[in-house]
């Protein structure tokens, strides 16, 4: 096996696409269940799935394919720092237990940190993420932006490529144009609580329920996530296990669920920032906002600001309450 390159040996164009495929399972499903108890209902519920989808299979949570394409895409960002931030992420079709998943990813835009004396020397890497089914469908599409050292901690390789190729927006009217076609009405007569038609653009929820970073590594190893800062310590900037920006963003998905209960599904998401590290046995609180909604016929999209903050103990790099570790805009379909 090759090296694990480091920001001088990755160039525009280059592709990463020598990742196992893979079926996801019901296995699978219990294991991101036992992790992050999303209450999403579809995920969840196999009669209500089928009825609302006509698939025999059941769904899969949203999440569960996001970890794992994040994970398949992590052979050019071995040794990150840190991944930043997500663009443009894109469900073009939803994905059921038995569907086989593969991704590949090509490097989009290099651009170099600034260098300044006392630090060593690194890069962020662009990265289109295209994930297909078994029948090459697409069923995901992406841009991230890892942050990977350079070999040589006083390099200067002048790289300073545009960003604006990851788009922050998704238009309406693509949205709409991913949207499945299943039975919303169904979804909406079947259950009680709040519906698209109880929210309002501005409704705020402060989730009470926070929950602890635990099980990292596992997480990672499911997803063949092959960033060492993740596994070993030794490897992280912090000194510590750096958690997986993934594993993150599922829990905050899973605090959307208690604050939108009747939540169908996820449908993309505009933007994702880690604005901060996180480690394990952090407690999570989200802070979901609404911000927009978009009535159609029997359901509605609704485009969400998630909010994530950690609490820490002094044994963390940054101790403290409330240090904010992610920034999320989505959107979501509600009946």
């Amino acid at each position: 096996m090759e090296k694990a390159p480091y920001f001088e040996d990755i160039s525009v164009g280059d592709e990463f696409n020598d990742v196992p495929a893979v079926t996801l399972t019901d296995g699978h499903t219990a294991i991101h269940q036992a992790l992050f108890g999303d209450r999403s209902r579809l995920p969840l519920d196999l009669d209500l799935s089928h009825k609302v989808t006509g698939h025999s299979r059941a769904l899969v949570s949203p999440s569960l394919v996001c970890n794992l394409a994040i994970g398949q895409s992590t052979l050019p960002s071995q040794r990150v720092m840190g991944n930043l931030f997500y663009r443009g992420l894109h469900f073009h079709r939803p994905v059921y237990v038995g569907d086989t998943l593969r991704t590949a990813t090509r490097v989009v835009a290099l651009r170099q940190n600034k260098v300044k004396e006392g630090r060593a020397a690194s890069g962020m890497v662009a990265l289109e993420i295209h994930v297909t089914n078994q029948t090459g469908e697409t069923v995901l599409l992406f841009w991230r932006c890892p942050m990977i050292p350079c070999e040589d901690p006083t390099a200067d390789t002048g790289k300073n490529d545009s960003f604006d190729g990851m788009p922050e927006t998704i238009s309406d009217m693509d949205l709409v144009s991913h949207i499945p076609e299943w039975d919303y009405g169904y979804f909406r007569d079947a259950l009680t609580g709040k519906h698209f038609a109880d929210y309002q653009p501005g409704d705020v929820f402060a989730v009470e329920s926070r929950d602890t970073v635990t099980l990292a590594p596992e997480l990672v190893r499911m997803t063949l996530n092959m960033a060492m800062a993740h596994t070993d310590a030794s490897r992280s900037v912090y000194g510590k296990r750096l958690v997986y920006g993934g594993h993150t963003i599922s829990m905050a998905a899973a605090h959307i669920s208690h604050a939108l209960p009747n939540l169908i599904t996820v449908l993309a998401w505009f933007r994702c920032d880690h604005v901060a590290p996180v480690f394990e046995l952090d407690i999570l609180n989200s802070v979901v906002h609404v911000e927009d909604l978009l009535p159609a016929d029997s359901f509605g999209l609704a485009k969400i600001h998630v909010e994530v903050f950690a609490t820490r103990g002094p044994e963390a790099p940054e101790s403290g309450d409330n240090i904010k570790v992610l920034d999320w805009h989505l959107a979501a379909l509600l009946a």
